[in-house]
């Protein structure tokens, strides 16, 4: 099953609008020079560039994502985004659920399903993360808590199309460290395993499952080229041009 690379840039909450306008046009001119044609490119900045981010990527391949969003449309939800402004605003992606809004938001899977569902239903895709703490690592229950992530935050109307999975591992995110190739196909196949049992065989064979934690050139082709890897959720390594091509550049052959 050919599955098209995505390289995702989560930039997180960085950038001031002079650096992330530059940054946002200097991934769209390398994107055309350097990249494969087989890859797919979206950058997820802060909601405060995205409309700037828009203009900058404008008549480019890269694709524009946002970090989060609420599951209302709209209502008294002071400080939150719904899905339907990203939309209109021009996002074609949203991250949900990442490690990050997990442990200092303390969202639930419950909630992290309702807000891909909305997503999904204004016409967004998702990027779901997952991912295992180290002291989960440590007792062996990565495939456990993987599972029980899928089975919770993933919602019943994802598919392929609209649905991507992102797995960090959340010891690795920022740290320098990652796991051994193996163990990240291991995941990864175990991760298919789930989305099978959950979404349907065709859906499971399909859908992109993305790593993420501490990818970056020096290790970008060891890991794009694993089967069951199809592409990754860049964070640090997102806010340089050169780092961020140069992992698009190591995708599979």
């Amino acid at each position: 099953m050919v599955r098209k690379t995505l390289i995702a840039g989560n930039w997180k909450m960085n950038c001031h609008l002079e650096d992330g306008i530059t940054l946002a046009k200097g991934v769209a001119q390398e994107a055309k020079k350097r990249a494969r044609k087989d890859c797919e490119f979206l950058i997820c900045p802060p909601f405060t560039l995205l409309m700037a981010a828009k203009k900058a990527i404008k008549g480019s391949r890269v694709m524009l994502g946002a970090q989060d969003c609420h599951f209302a449309a709209s209502g008294a939800h002071t400080g939150d985004v719904s899905p339907q402004m990203l939309k209109d605003l021009g996002c074609q992606y949203v991250i949900v659920g990442h490690s990050e809004r997990r442990t200092n938001h303390y969202e639930s899977d419950e909630l992290i399903a309702k807000k891909a569902s909305a997503a999904i239903e204004a016409g967004l895709k998702v990027i779901i993360c997952i991912g295992e703490t180290e002291k989960e690592r440590d007792e062996n229950k990565t495939i456990e808590v993987c599972t029980t992530q899928i089975m919770g935050s993933v919602p019943e109307n994802a598919t392929a199309q609209n649905t991507v999975i992102a797995y960090e591992p959340v010891w690795a995110i920022g740290t320098g460290k990652t796991p051994t190739s193996q163990d990240v196909e291991d995941v990864h196949a175990a991760i298919r395993k789930v989305i099978s049992k959950k979404l349907g065989r065709a859906n499971a064979n399909k859908m992109r499952i993305l790593y993420g934690g501490s990818m970056k050139p020096s290790n970008a082709k060891e890991l794009l080229n694993l089967p069951d890897v199809d592409g990754g959720l860049i964070g640090g390594a997102s806010l340089k041009v050169e780092d961020f091509i140069a992992i698009s550049e190591a995708s599979k052959q």
